[in-house]
């Protein structure tokens, strides 16, 4: 989740030879089956409680073009019969109609799941994988590709800049250096969440350290002992005193400046506390 899959997904579609044609992307977890069959099917008039005309699916206006279903592990079985009717055959049938209709789609699906390991549990078709993994694109997570990240922060600083009407002209060189080292456990969409919260937060041209950063992981094994001293003693004391930073600088001796620094060094969260 996160990684960009509809990012690809458009690109795909839009370097093809389908890119005059549409390209339309329905999120199979978001609707209940029975909607999601009309919305990808179409439905005619009178064919359930609230058909009042015939309606057009996802197939119908997508002919010639690219139908990008995302989230497909979420699809039920009885849909998953549907879907590789229409991928086998090429016809489908709208919801409460006898004739069946062409179709010529490009099928994009994507998942965050090991749907191998789906199969298994009996919660996807055998027939149906196979059937959709002509060719399998996998997009790695955030973490295992960081000589990424100061080009993505290049490209959301660009983007978000312009939606909050706040130009910036980059990042501190110890900003990317943290930004480099988080793992994002939400990947891209994480790390585009965090750049538009340090926009909003700046007011500068240049986005400075502070408290948007997030929490590094610390290995303690590579800290001396005085560091790990220091550092659980200021754990200790940032519970104490509830993150009162004055407070805190007082009672270990140093002034404000080097206990934000040091909270900084040894990945701590400073606030909010209740």
């Amino acid at each position: 989740t996160g990684t960009g899959k509809t990012l690809l997904a458009r690109y795909i579609h839009y370097h093809g030879p389908r890119k005059n044609k549409l390209f339309i992307e329905q999120n199979c977890g978001t609707l209940p089956e029975d909607l999601l069959e009309s919305e990808l099917f179409g439905h005619k008039r009178g064919a359930f409680t609230g058909a009042t005309h015939d309606r057009k699916g996802l197939f119908e206006s997508a002919n010639g073009g690219t139908l990008f279903l995302d989230e497909i592990s979420e699809m039920s079985p009885a849909l998953q019969v549907k879907l590789l009717q229409v991928l086998q055959e090429g016809k489908f049938r709208r919801v409460g109609e006898n004739e069946y209709q062409q179709s010529d789609v490009k099928i994009i699906a994507a998942t965050n799941r090991n749907l191998p390991a789906e199969i298994k549990r009996g919660q996807f078709r055998s027939d149906l994988y196979y059937r959709l993994n002509v060719f399998p694109i996998h997009i790695p997570p955030l973490r295992e590709h960081p000589e990424d990240i100061p080009l993505l922060v290049k490209n959301c600083l660009r983007k978000y800049s312009r939606k909050i009407h706040h130009q910036v002209t980059g990042c501190s060189d110890d900003v990317l250096q943290d930004l480099c080292l988080y793992d994002y456990p939400g990947n891209v969409r994480e790390l585009e969440n965090l750049i538009e919260r340090a926009l909003i937060l700046s007011n500068g041209v240049l986005i400075e350290s502070g408290e948007w950063l997030p929490i590094l992981p610390v290995n303690p094994d590579n800290m001396s002992a005085l560091e790990q001293f220091e550092r659980l003693e200021i754990i200790r004391l940032l519970d104490l005193y509830q993150g009162n930073l004055n407070r805190i600088s007082k009672e270990l001796k140093m002034s404000r400046t080097t206990l934000w620094r040091r909270i900084k060094d040894y990945h701590l969260q400073s606030g909010p506390y209740p």
